[in-house]
């Protein structure tokens, strides 16, 4: 399949400017693009995913990707999609978050390989000798305020209380941004989510007054989870690329856990494999959606090329070992360490033996300890995977994995670990 109708079939585009045009430009030969990563964080996410991916399947294509990290934009703060001022962090904090940024997106594209070998940018490289009166002079007076005014991100934060000049000036320098690397490395696109569209038009209608040529935009869509919230939040908040932010057993976990109605987008989104590949796994899964092949899919793959093959072995099994379909003595102690680090805990004195239905009534999984015996009672109990028939089962050392970690359950999902205590 070709490109663009891959992307189409993706659910991939969202805008773009003169499709045919651009379609003809990508079926030329290597084209350079850019998208932009502003350095609000440490780490990106995976909504920062999603068009990475994209970048990554026009790169495969043959395609030039240009990943530029925002050091000047990320200083100064983005209105899209934000209904309040950004809190600016201080330059030492950006440029530490700049490199960190860079490293991530090194691991995730080819920058050594090709003529089409990505190039890293950053804005700061540009932004920082312009001084105010050249950067009003020679780029402001090609902006209409009155059609800045109209912008989406601007009137929204304007209806909602106002927006500062700081970050009312962001979609100027963005447009810069793909002024300069029109000028520079040749880029002829611009790719961002489409809540970037007014920005990244914004840089075409530059370059077309300045340079008297044409440049394209093209964006993707929003992926938005079918009961209307945000994709990539959880209860204790974003998805991070950064193992030591989102431990590859969460992240995992994340994909895993994609409610039935996101599945077949998700993976159109995030997968990188063939179409026909991808619908013999829909296949499968409206067959036999109980087994859960397509959720372990897409986790086993997005884990995969993020956090590597061999991680996501590891945490896949260890999500079969907690729910008692692979042997929890079989994982290694960093990978249970971090299998367990979301679940409820309840600690135990080294010196202590203490009864099952203590611990599980302790630990809030069920409200008093009647309801444990119960759960004994009905066959709903386990130790280590190992169902317990006794009431008065108590906890030994020998069943303390690593000699400090052991896992209850209620049920088929509830999960309670017990930590050992010098």
């Amino acid at each position: 399949m070709k490109l663009w109708e891959d992307l189409v079939w993706r659910g991939s585009i969202a805008q773009s400017t003169d499709e045919v045009a651009l379609r003809s430009e990508l079926e030329k030969g290597s084209l350079s693009f850019y998208v932009g990563f502003d350095p609000t964080a440490p780490s990106l996410h995976i909504g920062n995913l999603a068009i990475m991916v994209v970048m990554r399947r026009l790169q495969e294509a043959g395609h030039r990707p240009i990943p530029l990290v925002g050091g000047a934009t990320g200083l100064v703060g983005d209105p899209s999609g934000r209904n309040q001022e950004r809190s600016l962090n201080e330059e030492s904090v950006v440029a530490e978050w700049v490199e960190r940024i860079r490293k991530q997106l090194s691991g995730f594209l080819d920058f050594e390989h090709g003529k089409n070998r990505a190039v890293l940018a950053n804005n700061l490289d540009w932004t920082a000798p312009l001084s105010a009166l050249d950067f009003l002079r020679d780029i402001g007076k090609h902006f209409s305020v009155n059609q800045m005014l109209a912008k989406d991100s601007v009137s929204a934060r304007l209806e909602s209380g106002g927006i500062s000049y700081t970050e009312f000036s962001y979609q100027v320098l963005q447009a810069l941004d793909f002024l300069e690397l029109f000028r520079r490395e040749n880029c002829l696109l611009q790719m961002g989510g489409s809540d970037q569209w007014g920005n990244i038009v914004a840089g075409v209608d530059l370059i077309r007054r300045i340079e008297g040529k044409s440049a394209h935009a093209l964006t993707i869509p929003l992926i938005v989870k079918s009961d209307g919230t945000k994709f990539g939040k959880t209860a204790s908040g974003s998805v991070w690329l950064d193992p030591s932010m989102t431990s590859p057993y969460s992240f995992f976990q994340f994909f895993l856990n994609t409610d039935d109605r996101d599945l077949v987008q998700l993976l159109k989104s995030y997968s990188f494999k063939s179409r026909e590949e991808l619908e013999g796994i829909f296949a499968q899964h409206e067959a036999n959606p109980g087994a859960r092949k397509a959720h372990r899919a897409l986790a086993l793959e997005v884990t995969g090329y993020i956090h590597g093959q061999e991680t996501a072995h590891r945490v896949e099994k260890a999500s079969q070992a907690l729910f008692g379909q692979a042997e929890l003595r079989d994982l290694d102690e960093e990978t249970l360490e971090s299998a367990i680090s979301e679940l409820p805990q309840v600690d135990v004195g080294v010196s202590e033996s203490p009864l099952w239905i203590d611990l599980i009534a302790s630990s809030g999984v069920v409200d008093s300890k009647s309801a444990a015996r119960r759960v004994v009672k009905e066959g709903g109990a386990y130790l280590n995977n190992m169902k317990v028939g006794d009431e008065g089962t108590i906890l030994t050392e020998a069943d303390f994995l690593f000699g400090r970690i052991a896992l209850l359950r209620k049920g088929k999902r509830d999960l309670v670990a017990v930590l050992r205590k010098a």
